[in-house]
């Protein structure tokens, strides 16, 4: 992926740590799409290099000396706003910085990589390229092809759940939401979930974000909004008022248990280059849910949850995609409108009232 005049994207990374700087050069070189413009050990480093030149990209600890990493994207963004990925870690004190982050106009937060094996040093490498690219388109820069292969082979959600059987007829029952989304959707589920009363649909969530991250996440939103939200856990029940929201690194199911819901958290492999996959959340709602079911894609880059989005419809559910204008980066709502998986497009400020009139709707039918 390049710039609008056709060369790398430049990245400037910030953090404190030699060993850190010279691990994370060594991921973003390895991406030809992707140039280092230069390494700074805190923030006064980095605004000295921003003189110079401006990067396309900023890969920012949270953790620096002298100006904090929080106080220096805030400062970023009230004198010259440019895309930042916060790269941190995401225990106690690192995950309310990163939701700070996040909340600050930071585009992405991502793990810290560590040493480890080459799967997880793979691994790395996608998650990191990824967010720099997403990062970047979501400033109006123009993805090229040439991304990335996810660690092994891309998979499908077949590698998960088997395809949903049409024959099957699934009874109505109470109405259940699905979710999807990736880069910009923090702050776009908490327009969203705000926005609900505390009789709104049962909603299960797939955000791509990485482990130790999502608990701290459904507890901020947990306190803002008058629905329940929290991270799923294995065989909790989904009910009516409550949100769940799929751990980092596990992919969520939704099961039908009688007349309602339970989840599932499993592990499993990639599925459309990521854990958890929003793919393999919206393939169990068509086979647990149906036409009782309604699944919305958000913001966020590449193309996953698009194509199970499409099985969803054919099983008799309402389907949305967010539409160009409210989306941080329109990848994967683009690729759902595309593939016809998505029955129409909403504005992020109407997505809360298309929820409750699919589930009054709904419900109006199910006890004619």
């Amino acid at each position: 992926m390049r710039n609008g005049s056709g060369e790398s994207l430049k990245v400037l990374i910030v953090d404190d740590s030699a060993s850190a700087r010279a691990m994370l050069r060594s991921i973003v070189e390895s991406d030809p799409g992707l140039r280092v413009m230069a390494l700074a050990p805190d923030a006064f480093a980095a605004a000295k290099a921003m003189k110079e030149e401006l990067p396309d990209v900023i890969l920012l600890d949270l953790e620096l000396p002298g100006m904090d990493g929080l106080t220096f994207l805030r400062r970023i963004m009230e004198q010259r706003p440019l895309p930042v990925v916060v790269c941190s870690s995401f225990t106690g004190r690192g995950s309310e910085q990163s939701l700070a982050a996040l909340e600050a106009g930071a585009v992405e937060v991502i793990l810290k990589p560590k040493a480890g094996n080459d799967q997880q040093r793979a691994e790395a490498q996608v998650h990191i390229c990824d967010a720099l690219r997403a990062a970047s388109q979501s400033r109006g820069k123009i993805a090229l092809p040439g991304a990335l292969r996810a660690p092994g082979a891309r998979l499908s959600a077949d590698e998960v759940l088997p395809p949903p059987n049409p024959a099957k007829v699934v009874p109505a029952t109470e109405p259940v939401v699905v979710i999807g989304s990736s880069t910009g959707g923090t702050e776009a589920l908490r327009e969203i979930l705000t926005a609900l009363p505390p009789d709104a649909p049962a909603i299960a969530i797939v955000q791509h974000m990485p482990a130790g991250f999502t608990a701290a996440f459904a507890k901020r939103l947990d306190g803002l909004c008058r629905v329940s939200v929290s991270e799923a856990v294995d065989g909790a029940p989904l009910r009516q008022g409550e949100v769940l929201i799929a751990p980092g690194d596990r992919h969520l199911i939704l099961r039908r248990v009688a007349s309602g819901y339970r989840v599932n958290v499993a592990e499993g492999p990639y599925v459309s280059r990521h854990r958890p996959s929003v793919d393999v959340l919206f393939r169990s709602a068509a086979t647990a849910a149906a036409q009782n079911g309604m699944g919305i894609i958000l913001t966020g880059m590449g193309d996953d949850g698009a194509r199970c989005l499409g099985e969803l419809r054919k099983a008799g559910g309402v389907t949305l995609a967010q539409d160009e204008a409210s989306s941080v980066v329109y990848g994967m709502p683009r690729e759902a409108v595309n593939m016809g998986s998505a029955m129409q497009t909403v504005a992020l400020g109407r997505m809360a009232a298309a929820i409750m009139s699919f589930a009054r709707r709904h419900r109006t039918g199910a006890n004619a």
